[in-house]
């Protein structure tokens, strides 16, 4: 039981790589000090037990990277074996120094086991310094001799000219196991080159690394062959990590392997390798994706002089250069930024609304990286790209199934198109007065109360957030499957607003809309998937609706079309100017049924004036995904699982905080891994990769929902008075007694050690303020506490549309016409205000009366309407509605009430429904 649970316990470390490693080296060097100093026999042995420990400990991990590398590695063992303990400090210290620093990135000579071991390698003085070349590291797998490394090594190196933009230097393992595990683990990783002699397994023997790697069910190596073992590593690196170039080796048929199927392999090599061919294949790779087209071409139009008569004064600043008045602006924001600034589409530049340069150059580059067949760039946010793609898929009649706590945009979006929305109900957290998402099981009950009415034809799009706000994430794989196996062409709109990281983490790559068409898409051309469906249709023919409630739905492959479209946040989670967005598309009839109204929909939302340092933000901000991205992501999660860790084991903050678990924000019946926690301290982290794989809703452990209950503060006085007021803290979302905090590729370890300092001393002032308190202020503080734990109102769910907004009224079946409702509250006359306070709606509801709304109402928090244009108002949402104690409520004027229909309004539409929208012939 002990091994099992230590076993599952290290699973975790896998995103904590990085931390592990840097923190292992700093006890070395410490331990190396402390021998150093050591003054007595039995202190000096204890600090040499101490640092050969430590020695031990790294050696499994220093295996896959290429500093400060194996010669250099086994001279610490050489130097406590000799006795040399000062010099052994002296090279621990300037190893540390160059790994917190980054600094043997830009120095080569870092590699010399004499430099690190006489002096300073991080002299700035130094002649061999090359600051301007930009460093990685390329993983060769096979099995070397040391002298057969250190001659490959000497042959690169030789290559090597003084004009390459790149500086690379190799890291040799001996399987495919090991090439796996370097993948995931080096972040300095850009190219991998797999040679002849490949075996299978690995001598490493390190727990951790191997319980991660059992769980790559993509491969079934047992059924490979030796000889395949480099093919298939292909494959698997390109599921892995696809942004990664791959060269092959093989003294088999060239012409047959390159036919076949390897992934992003570049390059097939026939047996002697020439050096120089792949020494230059391998910058070349590197260079395509540091290319930047749009990023380059503005910064070489800024250069240009020109002569401007065209509008904006503010292009290349001469509107500020030659003001006595907003000089202080130019110093600000320095000279580039108005350089750059133009309105101008000629000199090397482009247009967003028509692109053929540039632009389009960075935007089938930006597809290439995040997975999609398209890519559009937008420069208003993602509000409009969901506007864009709904305008573009939806006709005016059309049913779509929307999320109800969706962004207000999606809202917008269905009125501006004449959808008849069919509203999904997440399931409710009411504890935290906050939705999760939606069951597939709700999802299903829909299409399939919309078939059994007949109206399956008219079904356009299912829309859903993924992640949600909160943090909650689709299995998108099962919902498309799912759905598809019921309407087989419906298109899917996943707005990935705050999800645009994930693609670059192998782990939430599984769960993004672009990676799961393209999944299902090579799956229904497979012959193994059209044998398996051919069981499944004889096993469900004649399955009734309750039936194929409880069943794992398969698409018919002869009928099924995969159309999938994410819109990004590109500027939330990536590196982007704000408003940067991004629309993927992976949709297979795009171009019969879709491109000439998404031009249109694109031109109707897009500005004829796009600011062009958002475009080369997005341009820019592909590029470092492509090489960095991999490690910026596993340095976030990192951040995170720390922050969860510290702040549920401190014996202070967690007497006033929580972090809440997976158990407390997914129900147990969408967990079928069991997990409740992705961190205990039993289990460490262990299971987190096993519930992606398989549960139906799973937690983004970089979204740390804080329950802030016990410290007596609802969530938004938290927010405002006490984070931000007090301790210049940041932070997007509340709800009445939670926080959330997101950390992001730019968190660092000080900024997470800054956040536990102040939770720390909030716990403490709490503290103080309690022991000082009267026992009435106890009692009141008590109070409180509870009414933020205990006294929180169910929240509502949607109701229904009035039967004036529903062409299918009396059917059953619960589309609504928003468009209808919303323009008819144009008109003054037709509409009235009824109070909150006091018993009014009460008393018209008893009365019989339907009262409905004519707007939208979105308090912040939740950020959701909790009404719609056309939606009767229950009872529930006016509970709701007064429990709510936030200051922000969108669509209500607490002076005058709710707004809603007369009742002659409605009793005329019901008469004669004028105007509501006929459906398309």
């Amino acid at each position: 039981m002990k091994t099992e649970s230590k076993s599952k316990k290290s699973l975790g470390e896998y995103y904590s790589a990085l931390q592990l490693r840097t923190d292992r080296w700093s006890a070395l060097k410490i331990a190396c000090e402390q021998l150093v100093q050591s003054n007595s026999d039995r202190r000096r042995n204890e600090a040499e037990r101490k640092v050969v420990e430590l020695i031990d400990a790294l050696r499994p991990i220093e295996l896959y990277w290429a500093f400060p590398g194996h010669d250099t590695f086994g001279r610490l063992g050489e130097l406590v074996t000799l006795g040399r303990f000062d010099v052994l400090a002296i090279t621990v210290r300037n190893i540390c120094h160059a790994l917190l620093s980054n600094s043997y990135r830009r120095n080569p000579h870092h590699h010399d086991v004499e430099e690190l071991t006489e002096g300073s390698p991080d002299d700035e003085s130094t002649e061999n310094a090359t600051k301007d070349v930009l460093y990685f590291e390329v993983l060769f797998v096979d099995k070397f001799s040391a002298m057969q490394e250190e001659n490959l090594r000497r042959t690169l190196r030789s290559l090597r000219r003084p004009e390459d933009p790149f500086l690379y230097e190799p890291v040799f393992v001996p399987s495919l196991t090991d090439a796996l595990i370097g993948v995931m683990f080096n972040h300095n990783v850009q190219a991998v080159v797999i040679r002849n002699d490949l075996k299978r397994e690995s001598e490493q023997t390190l727990e951790l690394l191997h319980r991660y790697l059992s769980r790559l069910e993509e491969a079934v190596l047992e059924e490979v062959e030796p000889k395949e073992y480099g093919p298939e590593l292909c494959r698997m690196i390109a599921k892995l990590r696809p942004e990664l170039d791959v060269y092959l080796f093989t003294d088999q048929s060239v012409e047959e392997i390159a036919g076949t199927k390897l992934g992003n392999c570049r390059r097939v090599f026939y047996n002697q390798e020439d050096h120089l061919d792949l020494h230059l294949n391998i910058l070349r790779g590197v260079s395509e994706r540091f290319e930047a087209p749009f990023f380059n071409a503005l910064t070489q139009y800024a250069r240009i002089p020109t002569g401007v008569f065209h509008a904006m004064p503010i292009s290349r600043g001469k509107s500020i250069t030659a003001s006595h008045w907003i000089k202080d602006m130019g110093d600000f924001y320095g000279m580039n930024i108005f350089l750059a600034e133009t309105s101008a589409t000629s000199g090397g530049l482009d247009s967003l609304l028509e692109p053929h340069g540039p632009i389009k150059k960075a935007q089938e580059m930006a597809a290439r990286a995040f997975g999609s067949k398209q890519t559009f760039f937008a420069t208003n946010g993602t509000s409009t790209c969901n506007k864009i793609v709904v305008q573009a898929i939806v006709r005016p009649g059309d049913i779509v199934l929307v999320d109800r706590d969706c962004h207000k945009s999606h809202h917008y979006g269905m009125v501006l198109a004449g959808a008849q929305v069919v509203y999904l109900d997440s399931y409710p957290l009411n504890a935290y007065s906050m939705y999760g998402a939606v069951p597939i099981k709700e999802i299903k009950h829909r299409l399939l109360e919309l078939r059994a009415a007949g109206k399956l034809d008219r079904v356009r799009m299912l829309l859903l957030t993924n992640c949600t706000f909160d943090g909650v994430v689709y299995n998108v794989e099962r919902v498309m499957e799912e759905c598809l196996a019921i309407k087989p062409d419906l298109v899917f709109l996943w707005d990935e607003a705050w999800f645009a990281f994930a693609r670059f983490g192998p782990a939430y790559r599984r769960r993004t809309a672009m990676y799961c068409a393209g999944l299902l898409r090579e799956r229904y051309r497979s012959p193994e998937y059209r044998a398996a469906y051919a069981e499944y249709q004889e096993k469900m023919a004649g399955a009734d609706d309750e039936t194929l409630l409880k069943t794992r739905l398969m698409p018919d492959p002869e009928q099924v079309r995969v159309r999938a479209y994410a819109c990004q946040s590109t500027h939330k989670t990536l590196t982007a100017l704000r408003q940067g967005s991004m629309i993927h598309v992976h949709d297979q009839d795009f171009k019969d049924e879709v491109e000439q109204a998404f031009h249109e929909a694109y031109m109707t939302h897009t500005s004829t004036s796009p600011n062009y340092q958002i475009i080369a933000s997005l341009d820019i901000g592909r590029r470092q995904v492509e090489l960095e991205g991999f490690e910026f992501i596993q340095r976030q999660v990192e951040q995170a699982m720390s922050l969860r860790k510290v702040i549920n084991t401190h014996p202070l903050i967690s007497k006033y905080f929580h972090v809440l678990t997976v158990a407390e924000m997914i129900p147990d019946e969408y967990r079928k891994s069991g997990i409740k926690s992705y961190w205990d301290p039993e289990h460490g982290w262990s299971d987190i990769m096993a519930a992606w794989s398989e549960d139906e809703f799973v937690l983004d452990a970089t979204r740390i929902t804080l329950s802030v209950a016990g410290s007596g503060w609802d969530g938004d006085t938290f927010k405002n008075e006490i984070l931000m007021n007090k301790h210049g803290i940041q932070i997007n979302k509340t709800s009445r007694n939670t926080v959330l905090f997101m950390t992001n590729i730019g968190t660092t370890r000080s900024s997470v050690a800054y956040l536990i300092e102040v939770l720390v001393k909030i716990a403490r002032d709490l503290d103080d303020r309690l022991d000082d308190a009267s026992s009435v202020e106890r009692k009141i503080f008590t109070r409180q506490v509870k009414a933020l734990r205990e006294d929180l109102p169910p929240l509502p769910d949607f109701s229904c549309f009035h039967d004036s907004f529903r062409l299918s009224s009396g059917e059953g079946t619960p589309e609504g016409d928003i468009r209808s409702a919303f323009f008819l509250a144009y008109d003054e006359s037709k509409c009235e205000y009824v109070p909150i306070a006091g018993r009014a709606i009460e008393k018209e509801l008893a009365a019989g009366r339907q009262l409905v709304s004519t707007t939208f109402v979105i308090p912040y928090p939740p950020g959701f309407p909790i009404l719609v244009p056309g939606q009767v108002i229950s009872q529930e949402i006016i509970t709701f509605m007064r429990a709510l104690d936030v200051k922000e409520i969108h669509g209500y004027r607490p002076e005058l009430g709710l707004r809603v229909f007369t009742e002659h309004a409605l009793a005329v539409l019901e008469v004669s429904p004028s105007s509501i929208q006929e459906l398309p012939t």
